[in-house]
């Protein structure tokens, strides 16, 4: 399969809280997060979530501060009875892309020296 994304992405050991913002019903769902990039997050659940469709998250960081963004989701898979999905982030403060990088580069830096 053909990499596209725009930024790397890292594994974040995290959970987020979203809702669908186009309906009334507010629903939170906990998901396991795959990985993440200032572009985009990649996690799982067991809640069917529709492609195309915006959603609110809060997502707590490794500093235990909170990330507010809105998800768009453009890919899903079935596996083992859970979803995974691949979102971009479609709202986030600059501030918040920001930190994530700066986390990629720090686990990049950790990850080469390890392999050293």
């Amino acid at each position: 399969m053909e990499e596209r994304r725009k930024a790397a992405r890292r594994e974040l050991e995290s959970r987020l809280v979203i809702k669908r913002i186009d309906e009334d019903d507010h629903e939170e769902v906990m998901i396991d997060i795959i990985d993440v990039s200032k572009s985009g997050i990649g996690f799982s659940c067991d809640k069917t979530l529709n492609i195309g469709a915006v959603y609110e998250s809060y997502l707590r960081i490794w500093t235990m501060e909170i990330i507010h963004a809105f998800l768009e989701i453009t890919r899903v898979e079935e596996k083992d009875g859970r979803y995974e999905y691949g979102a971009f982030f479609v709202g986030m403060a600059e501030v918040d892309s920001l930190r994530i990088e700066v986390y990629n580069t720090i686990k990049a830096t950790a990850k080469t020296m390890d392999d050293k």
